[in-house]
C-alpha cells in the first residue's frame, strides 16, 4: 500500500496560547537575565567610554527582552504559524531534555563554588566544572569517541578560560 504524502505525515495544528506562552517565558526569562546583569558586581568602575563586565550582558539582556516583546506582538497580532514542518518527538527526547537540565544544574552548582582548596593549593573550580559539562553533554547527545571528547572539551575550556578569566579579567 503506497502511502501519499498527505497521508505520510500530519503535523502538528497551529496554536496561538502555545505562540503566546512560549512569548511571555521568554519574555520573562529574558527579563529575568537583564536584572541579573545589573548586578554583576565590579572590580572597578570603568572610566566614560570604556567597557567594563555588565556590558555584553546587559547587550544580549536587552536584546533578548526587545526581542521576546517582538515576539508576543506577533503572536498576539497575527494568526499562529502552521507547525507542519515539526518532527515527532525522538524516542528519549524527554529523557535528554532532563538530563540536560539536571547537568546544567550540577555545573552551576560546582561553579558557584569559585575555588576549593585541595593538598594546599587553591583550585578554580570553572575549567573543571566547565569541562565535565562539556563531556557530559557530548556523550548523552551520542558521542563516543574518547580521544576527541577529551581534546575538544579541554580545548574549548581553555579558549573560555583564558579568553574571559585571564585576558579580560571577568571573574569566573
Amino acid at each position: 500500500m503506497m502511502s501519499t504524502p498527505d497521508t505520510e505525515y500530519q503535523g502538528a495544528p497551529a496554536s496561538r496560547p502555545l505562540e503566546v506562552v512560549f512569548a511571555v517565558v521568554a519574555l520573562a526569562f529574558t527579563s529575568g537575565y537583564l536584572f541579573l546583569s545589573t548586578q554583576i558586581p565590579l572590580r572597578r568602575e570603568a572610566a566614560p567610554g570604556q567597557i567594563d563586565a555588565r556590558f555584553w550582558p546587559l547587550v544580549i539582556g536587552v536584546t533578548g527582552v526587545v526581542v521576546a516583546i517582538a515576539l508576543l506582538a506577533v503572536a498576539v497580532t497575527r494568526p499562529a504559524p502552521t507547525r507542519e514542518d515539526l518532527e515527532r518527538i525522538q524516542p528519549g527526547g524527554y529523557l535528554r531534555v532532563i538530563a540536560t537540565l539536571v547537568i546544567t544544574g550540577a555545573f552551576i552548582a560546582l561553579w558557584s563554588l569559585g575555588s576549593v582548596i585541595l593538598f594546599g593549593y587553591r583550585v578554580e573550580v570553572f575549567p573543571v566544572a566547565a569541562a565535565l559539562l562539556m563531556a557530559a553533554l557530548m556523550l548523552l547527545y551520542g558521542h563516543r569517541r574518547w580521544l576527541s571528547l577529551i581534546i575538544y572539551s579541554a580545548s574549548v575550556t581553555a579558549f573560555v578560560y583564558v579568553v574571559f578569566g585571564m585576558l579580560l579579567r571577568i571573574p569566573l
